[in-house]
Formats: C-alpha cells, sequence, structure tokens
C-alpha cells in the first residue's frame, strides 16, 4: 500500500493544524501497483463522459493535492484547509462516513454542516474512494451552488428524511442551486424502502442544475430513483446524461425529468414497479440502447397532463407491461414510438441492447475496478485520456460555469435583418418581483427582465427551428456596465455557442436551433435586460 507524505497545507500553519485534528492525511501522489493508489490513477485517467464533458469540461480536482480522509470531519476539513474554495484537491475516502464522525468544520474557503457531505460554494473537487471501500453510511452527499465536481467509487445507502438520523432531505446525492459540471461515476446508491419509510429520491437535481453525467452506477431498493426539477415550473435545469446504470427495484423516478433535455444510454432497468422513465412538462429524452426487464410503464408522461417527450432507438423490452393511458397518465407503450428529436453534442460508443445487463453487471457500482464498457460489449480499464495529463489547476468556474476565457467585449451595433425575437417565446431561471421574460421580447426598451440575483438566464423559442447567428441583448436604462460574463447556450443540445463580457451585439456561427440562451454568469449588481433580439445574420 501507498504511505502516505505529511506535507504543509498551502493555507498555512492554520490548516494544517485544522487538519490533523481532522484526521486528515495529504499525499504526495505516486505511481505505484498499489490496489489504493490504482483506484485513484484510474479514477484521474478515465475522463468524464456525456454532458459533463461540456460546458469547459469536467476535471474534478485534478492537479491538485491527494487527501486521505477516514471520516467525514476529515473530508470538510480537507475542503475548508484549501487555500481557496477553487483549490482543486482530490479527496480519497476510506471507511464508513456516518453522523458520529462527521462535524461541520469552518474556514474561508468551505461551507460545510453537521450530518451531511457539504460541497456548496465550491469548484474542483474529486471525492473517490479507495482501498477497502468508501461507505456513506445514512448520510448524504448535499452538493450546492458548486462547479467541476467528481464523485466515484463510493457507497452512499439508506439516506432518511423523517425518522432517524435524517440528512439531506433524504436524498443519497442531492444537487441544487446553480451546480455545473458534475460527474458521478461507479457509485452505488441505495435505501431501504419508499418514501413511508422515510427515504426520499437516489439521486436529485433541482434549482438550476446542468451538465452532470450518471455513469456506471446502481440505483436500487427505493421508491424514488431520482428528479430533475422539482415542480412543473422549475424548468431551468438538464443536459444530463445517464449511462451504463443499473436501476433495479424502483417504484418511480427513473428519472422524473421536468424540462430540460436527458440523454439515457445502456443503461439496464430491473424490476421499475411502477413507472420508469418520467418525461414531463416538455422534458426531451434521447433513450438509446437500453434493457428494459420485468418493469411496467418504463416510458411515457405520467401523473400529469404536462407532456413531455422522447427519441427512442434500439431498445429491447423483455417482460415489459403497459397501463391504458388516462387524462395524466400516458404510457409510450405498448407501440413505444419517438414523438420528438434530440441532437447531440458529444460522442458515445453504444453497446447494443441485448448485452447491456451482461456489461452492466460486470461495471456498475463501487467496488469494480471502474471497469468500463469499450462500446463492444466488452468491460475493459478504461484508456487514459487528455483528462489524466492536466497537471495545473483548472481554471475557476463560477457556480453558473462561466467560460474560462471571455471573448472580446461585443459592439452595440445591431446586425441588419428581422428581430426574430418578436412573437417568440421566452421562459427562464428565474425572474426577479415585477419583472417578466417576455419582457425582453416585446420591442420595449422600458421593460426589462432581471433574474432573482446576480446572475441568471433568458430564453427565446419557437416553435420550430429557425437560423440565428447573431443576437443583441440591450440593458434597462440607468443598467448599462451591470452585466459582466455570459455564455449563449443551443438549449436544444447544451452546446455553448459563444461567451465573453459586457452586453451589446454578439456574433457565432450560423445555428440552426429552436430555443436560444442568453446565461448571465457574473455581474456588477441585479442585471436588466431590456431587449433579447435574434436574428438570421
Amino acid at each position: 500500500m501507498r504511505r502516505p507524505v505529511a506535507v504543509r497545507l498551502c493555507a498555512g500553519l492554520a490548516a494544517t493544524a485544522l487538519a490533523a485534528v481532522a484526521g486528515v492525511v495529504v499525499a504526495v501522489p505516486q505511481a505505484t501497483a498499489s490496489a489504493t493508489a490504482g483506484a485513484t490513477a484510474t479514477a484521474a485517467a478515465a475522463g468524464a463522459t456525456g454532458y459533463a464533458t461540456q460546458n469547459g469540461g469536467t476535471t474534478g480536482g485534478a492537479g491538485g493535492r491527494t487527501v486521505r480522509a477516514t471520516t467525514g470531519t476529515a473530508i470538510h476539513a480537507a475542503l475548508c484547509g484549501r487555500a481557496s474554495s477553487s483549490t482543486p484537491i482530490v479527496i480519497e475516502v476510506e471507511g464508513t462516513i456516518n453522523h458520529a464522525n462527521t462535524a461541520k468544520v469552518s474556514g474561508t474557503s468551505c461551507n460545510t454542516a453537521d450530518g451531511v457531505i457539504e460541497l456548496k460554494q465550491i469548484s474542483n473537487v474529486t471525492l473517490v474512494g479507495v482501498g477497502g471501500g468508501a461507505v456513506f453510511d445514512q448520510l448524504g452527499i448535499h452538493i450546492r451552488e458548486a462547479s467541476n465536481i467528481i464523485v466515484q467509487n463510493v457507497t452512499v445507502r439508506n439516506v432518511k428524511k423523517s425518522g432517524s438520523p435524517v440528512s439531506n432531505g433524504g436524498d443519497a446525492i442531492g444537487m441544487e442551486s446553480d451546480v455545473r459540471n458534475v460527474w458521478v461515476d461507479h457509485v452505488t446508491l441505495e435505501a431501504s424502502g419508499g418514501e413511508s419509510e422515510g427515504y426520499d429520491g437516489l439521486f436529485d437535481m433541482k434549482d438550476n442544475t446542468q451538465y452532470v453525467t450518471l455513469s456506471y452506477s446502481v440505483l436500487r431498493n427505493s421508491g424514488r430513483g431520482g428528479l430533475v426539477g422539482s415542480s412543473e415550473t422549475e424548468l431551468s435545469n438538464g443536459f444530463i446524461t445517464y449511462h451504463h446504470n443499473l436501476y433495479e427495484n424502483i417504484d418511480s423516478r427513473a428519472p422524473l425529468l421536468r424540462g430540460g433535455i436527458a440523454h439515457m444510454y445502456n443503461n439496464h432497468y430491473l424490476r421499475l414497479n411502477e413507472s420508469g422513465i418520467n418525461s414531463r412538462a416538455g422534458a426531451r429524452a434521447k433513450v438509446d440502447h437500453n434493457y428494459f426487464e420485468d418493469s411496467k410503464d418504463v416510458l411515457g408522461t405520467f401523473y400529469t397532463t404536462a407532456a413531455g417527450y422522447w427519441q427512442v432507438s434500439g431498445n429491447t423490452f423483455d417482460g415489459v407491461t403497459w397501463s391504458a393511458p388516462g387524462t395524466d397518465y400516458r404510457p409510450a407503450g405498448p407501440d413505444v414510438r419517438s414523438n420528438t428529436t434530440v441532437s447531440i453534442p458529444y460522442p458515445y460508443a453504444l453497446d447494443a441492447a441485448s448485452c447491456v445487463p451482461g456489461v452492466v453487471s460486470r461495471t456498475a457500482g463501487a467496488g469494480k475496478g471502474l471497469l468500463v464498457s469499450d462500446g463492444s460489449c466488452t468491460p475493459q480499464t478504461p484508456a487514459p485520456t487528455a483528462t489524466a495529463t492536466v497537471t495545473t489547476p483548472a481554471p475557476t468556474p463560477t457556480p453558473t460555469g462561466t467560460s474560462p476565457t471571455p471573448a472580446p467585449t461585443p459592439t452595440t451595433a445591431p446586425p441588419a435583418g428581422t428581430n426574430l425575437s418578436i412573437g417568440a417565446g421566452s421562459d427562464g431561471s428565474s425572474k426577479a418581483d415585477g419583472t417578466s421574460y417576455g419582457n425582453v421580447r416585446d420591442g420595449d426598451p422600458s421593460t426589462y427582465w432581471s433574474p432573482a440575483g446576480p446572475t441568471g438566464s433568458v430564453s427565446v423559442k419557437w416553435g420550430s427551428p429557425v437560423s440565428v447567428s447573431a443576437l443583441v441583448i440591450r440593458e434597462a436604462a440607468g443598467s448599462a456596465g451591470t452585466i459582466r460574463t455570459w455564455r449563449v447556450v443551443n438549449a436544444d443540445t447544451g452546446a455553448v455557442l459563444t461567451s465573453g463580457t459586457g452586453a451589446g451585439a454578439i456574433t457565432f456561427p450560423r445555428t440552426s436551433l429552436s430555443k436560444v440562451t442568453f446565461e448571465i454568469t457574473g455581474s456588477a449588481g441585479t442585471p436588466k435586460v431590456a431587449e433579447f433580439e435574434t436574428y438570421a445574420g
């Protein structure tokens, strides 16, 4: 086994003392053949997949120190001992993490709490199970106002929202409030019952969480697999990939999607007892080469009249039963057909659905050696990628995923042509009291939209795709210069079209899309967008 070498923490003597009290050991990474070192090296080398590769990518703590933690308090101390909240760090976890050994730790680079692993208001962190394994027992992992996070090779079990003890609102892993770029890989998430027994979701995302991948994981024995969006009006989440996961003995929410885009491929769904992939409130799911077995109503829009959509291909339905449709219950089967199209911006290799149960059984979950599939139904150790060569700290993302290299400040000269926003629709991540999304497309510079905070997004959308290559963002009178940094996103695919600083005219390669989003990632106050004009160019 690799022997950790004690070194001084970057934050100075106070941080060193804090780490020592909490039982943190700082380790210099070494290339050894031990099982522990091998697991960590593979975690760094494998590289993120799916939507977690978009929006600048997800590298976690690559390039930072490696710290060993055997208690929840030690995990918090490692976060608090960093020079800043964005200093990269890899936290190796071994042993059982529970309420008895998880206490709040204070510091300028962290915001922690008792009774939950709190990854809050931070970035550039990898949390990876090593050695004999890491089990979070009745203790959830809470990711909030955070970006560039990797959680890998851990088990989280029996997290409750009622009864005793409670943690993380009953979610095994929960993300909320402006979360960006999270990769959860080779984890086991399990409960011992449903809501009546005190449990909630295994893998939940809400309140503006985007660019997340769940891969090679096991979710089982729960009433609720997970959700994307907390209500029919909370539609700021999306761009989620689920691949090579096992959903076993789940009543519903595998997952529940409210708005946004999700991509499910090469998953094995076994014994979904009530319903499976629940696409609602305009959500669009690409359901690709999955294996559904001994389950009920595995795809559709359930328990609502707010329809969602799906594109299906290559799936196997083995022992699946379908209910009759009703007003608020619309299964996709038994004649499962696509009712939308979804464009995926990243490369991926598909295993044939027929071999998915075998591949997933050998690769999914904690303690499986981080094996992956090569796209031809053969589990293997993942090949190193460019992620493994990162030797410098990752750029510091803001909570909303600002691009690290903004483009030049735009000018205010408008493009020629017709403003396509007039007569279009609009929505967004949030709106301040007295403002409206519709104000950005009404042609009236005296009305405006503001987010419910210093950052947020607003979108213009059409009933069918249009070609757009330019837009103009006009700030309301008296607020010029408030918008500092921004991104323009193709809301159909999640691809970032361009990014930059300051309001004005913005150009990018001509793109066919049905929804374009202007996301404010940094401001000098409360932004006020009077007009969001769009042009074919």
